[in-house]
């Protein structure tokens, strides 16, 4: 019987975490080791002996447009969009134990003309202590869907659509336009160069999130403990929460877009550039409320722009709450910003 009890055991991992992150409080201590037990069980401690690989390397055709789905469980996993109608596929195990435990990992291909599924399958036996990393070139107009228990994913110059998940490693996507999902547990997840008219929906336990030079039509974002930082992103819709970390966003904001973040215990900065106008529903319990342009409140004139805060002084009288609903220029646009003990700022880029 080959080894598929790691992926659902790191489904209810997920599905733990998902849970924790909604309370009100969260223990990341408790996190990182949820994670740490399902990489635990879905690969045994590595012995101390020297590295021995073997290299498996094949080509599968497939049309330009088709998909490919790649399934692991410990090792890295890189991606990149090529010319052609062929999927190669570089796969190396590593092991410091046994080398013949080597031959016991198999890595299983089906392919069809419109599809490729790779699959790592380990026998069921306990410390068999082998990785496989993977190196893949598909058509560029191909769609991805990766899944991976411990292990980075890097995916690059991809055009089809692109799903990528990992329980402990960092996610990274750049040049890929159609990115859908990138989630990871344990770690980073960092995106550039993507364009879609779709939603992108990007999260993290354990890390943080990174977007530089994004379109997209809806970000959809979950931080636990980490920062959320986009720079130059264009996008008429953001729905983002975070419990022990900020959000920064710098770019521009579309006419009626809605742009609604929630944090915990983070500050919330947007740095814009000439907007046409947006109405303001900013809230926070024990910090700081600024906005470099004028609001007009409740009816009456803009206020001035309020003069930049030295960093350290930007804190409101503990325990009263703050809030500030008012409307700049046209107010087309909606920024809703909920945090409990940071500041939230509204500056000029």
């Amino acid at each position: 019987m080959r080894l598929t009890t790691s992926f659902l055991a790191a489904g209810v991992a997920l599905a733990t975490c998902a849970s924790t992150a909604s309370a009100q409080y969260v223990d990341t201590h408790a996190i990182r080791e949820t994670v740490r037990s399902v990489v635990r069980s879905a690969y045994q401690g590595r012995d101390r002996g020297p590295e021995q690989t073997e290299h498996v390397s094949n080509k599968y055709k497939v049309a330009r447009d088709g998909r490919v789905s790649l399934q692991n469980i410990s090792g890295d996993i890189v991606v990149t969009g090529g010319s052609g109608d062929e999927v190669t596929v570089e796969a190396t195990k590593r092991t410091r134990g046994d080398r013949g435990r080597l031959g016991e990992v198999r890595i299983d291909v089906s392919a069809t003309p419109a599809r490729v599924d790779i699959r790592t399958e380990y026998p069921r036996m306990t410390n068999m202590n082998v990785s496989v990393d993977y190196t893949v070139t598909v058509p560029n107009g191909a769609s991805v869907d990766i899944h991976s228990v411990s292990g980075t994913v890097k995916v690059t110059a991809v055009r089809g659509s692109v799903r990528m998940e990992t329980i402990s490693g960092g996610v990274t996507a750049s040049d890929t336009p159609n990115v859908e999902l990138a989630k990871t547990v344990s770690g980073d997840v960092s995106l550039s160069g993507i364009s879609t008219d779709g939603t992108l929906t990007a999260g993290t336990i354990s890390g943080t999130i990174t977007a530089k030079g994004l379109k997209a039509r809806r970000l959809e974002l979950s931080s636990v403990s980490g920062d959320v930082n986009l720079v130059d992103v264009t996008t008429s819709s953001v729905h983002a929460k975070s419990i022990s970390g900020g959000f920064e966003y710098a770019g521009a904001i579309a006419k009626s877009g809605d742009y609604d973040v929630n944090t915990h215990s983070g500050s919330i900065r947007f740095s814009l550039s000439n907007p046409s106008g947006f109405y303001l529903n900013a809230d926070s319990f024990s910090g700081s409320i600024r906005t470099d342009y004028p609001v007009t409140i409740g009816g009456n004139t803009p206020t001035p722009p309020t003069p930049p805060t030295p960093p350290g002084r930007m804190r409101g009288p503990r325990g009263v709450g703050q809030g500030v609903h008012g409307v700049n220029g046209d107010g087309s646009a909606t920024l809703t910003l909920r945090t409990f003990s940071g500041d939230i700022v509204i500056a000029k880029r």
